[in-house]
């Protein structure tokens, strides 16, 4: 049974996240909700431990905006390129300003494929 609520959104837009502790980079946004994150990267992480991510969006016109999440690792798959993993992170405690700049990112950034005429 599927229990996710909200559709996945593909994120076109050249997004790096880190783990801020260290401040090494995870891999990309390859997929977004507000209630979490799926980052593609090279390396596994550790499950079910609660990391604070940094997520830099290109802004339209000026820096990048920059967010910290809390999240939590709730699954590691392999991507379908064995060199790279497919991570999914739940957000934990989402501000409201955080979540103000993910929606402005889907907004702006969100893959829609193209109408067939």
């Amino acid at each position: 049974m599927n229990q996710r609520s909200e559709a996945r959104k593909k994120i076109i837009a050249f997004t790096p996240v880190y783990k801020l502790s260290d401040k090494s980079i995870l891999g990309y946004v390859g997929d977004l909700t507000l209630k979490g994150v799926m980052v593609v990267g090279e390396k596994e992480t550790e499950l079910n431990v609660e990391v604070l991510l940094g997520i830099d969006f290109p802004a339209e016109d000026g820096p990048v905006r920059k967010v910290s999440i809390p999240a939590r690792a709730a699954w590691i798959r392999r991507d379908e390129d064995a060199a790279y993993f497919n991570i999914g992170f739940e957000f934990i405690n989402l501000s409201a300003e955080n979540a103000a700049i993910l929606e402005a990112a889907l907004a702006r950034y969100q893959f829609r494929p193209a109408l067939s005429r």
